[in-house]
């Protein structure tokens, strides 16, 4: 406890002894070891969905609390190979990726269709395998930006993954035919017995204004995550929060006065826990991601990420960058640490 206090630094006390008003905990289904039992079960979910949630809560260093830490990397599409693989190039080959994944005691790898298949029949029965079905490709010029699948869901199932993934770019002039392909595709999913996860991100040009990045609201991210909800993902990937209003400031859709007034406040945990109540008030678990690397500060960043994903009643954290483009041995350290915040039985839901 005292790690995660120092890394913390003088949001210590802020971030570990804030309580939440407007959304208290005992409204939500927050994680636990009995989630499948006591949440999934009361769903149309086959048990076949049900036993792969299960293998992803049993796997790693969170085995047996609720909690999930993933290793997405898909970012050799969404940024390139080169930007994402030249600071460190062993993770050009997907078996290092793997292997960091299971070194660093996360319970599921996320990756691409490529990196997954040519390493399946050596990994699929040691890890958790998450397809990552859609993606932005940014090798087109003029840069576009629209959520393509790349792989078909009968894939995922025949290399034995127990989930599969994908982007809705919510707000988007494409949103409307990516909700289309998703909701199919993880219905599918559903009928293979595999897990869903959306990556239920924000974009459009005009949610930046007056050079605030509402990409990153609270009001908006949480419509995003009920949306996703809406589509029947059982784990919802989400940016964390760090502003709030942007159905207000923009000027558009709808929204109520309570959601800034009551519900919310402008501390990041009240923030976080609008995200987890348009989930369905936990029902479909919030996973928060890191973000990129930006070198010394990454393990304070993380640590302070997971805290207040736990707090929030999140479900874990899904961190790539932070761990992959860093020496095998540091990338370790990094996820052990975000580990250590779910963990903790002094890191409480707030």
């Amino acid at each position: 406890m005292n790690d995660i206090t120092k890394l913390l630094g003088s949001e210590a006390d802020s971030l570990l002894g804030h309580v939440c008003r407007g959304v208290p905990a005992e409204a939500i289904h927050p994680p636990g070891a009995d989630f499948v039992d006591r949440v999934m079960a009361q769903s149309d979910r086959r048990p076949n969905v049900l036993r792969s949630m299960q293998a992803l809560f049993d796997q790693g260093r969170l085995a047996g609390t609720g909690y999930l830490s993933i290793l997405p990397v898909d970012q050799g599409i969404e940024h390139s190979a080169g930007a994402s693989f030249a600071p460190n190039p062993r993770y050009f080959d997907p078996a290092n990726i793997v292997e960091l994944a299971i070194e660093g005691g996360c319970n599921a790898v996320a990756s691409t269709l490529g990196g997954l298949a040519s390493v399946a029949r050596r990994y699929a029965h040691r890890i958790p395998m998450i397809l990552k079905l859609n993606h932005n490709e940014t090798l087109s010029y003029p840069v576009i930006y629209d959520q393509t699948l790349f792989a078909q869901v009968e894939q995922a199932f025949e290399m034995g993954c127990v989930a599969v993934g994908a982007t809705i770019y919510f707000g988007s002039h494409e949103s409307r035919r990516q909700i289309m392909e998703i909701s199919e595709a993880f219905e599918r999913a559903h009928e293979l017995g595999m897990v869903t996860v959306l990556w239920a991100y924000l974009r459009n040009p005009d949610f930046k204004q007056d050079g605030t990045d509402y990409h990153v609201a609270a009001d908006l991210t949480g419509q995003a995550n009920h949306l996703a909800a809406t589509l029947k993902a059982d784990i919802v990937k989400q940016k964390l929060p760090e502003i709030n209003g942007g159905y207000r400031d923009i000027g558009f859709g709808h929204t109520h006065a309570k959601v800034y007034d009551e519900l919310t406040s402008d501390h990041p945990i009240d923030l976080t826990r609008y995200q987890v109540a348009n989930c369905y008030l936990g029902r479909a678990g919030l996973i928060n991601s890191g973000g990129g690397s930006k070198g010394a500060s990454d393990l304070g960043e993380a640590v302070r990420t997971a805290v207040i994903n736990k707090r929030a009643g999140g479900m874990g954290l899904i961190s790539g960058r932070k761990a992959f483009q860093k020496p095998m041995a540091e990338g370790v350290t990094l996820l052990n640490a975000i580990q250590d915040v779910y963990l903790s039985p002094e890191v409480t839901l707030a």
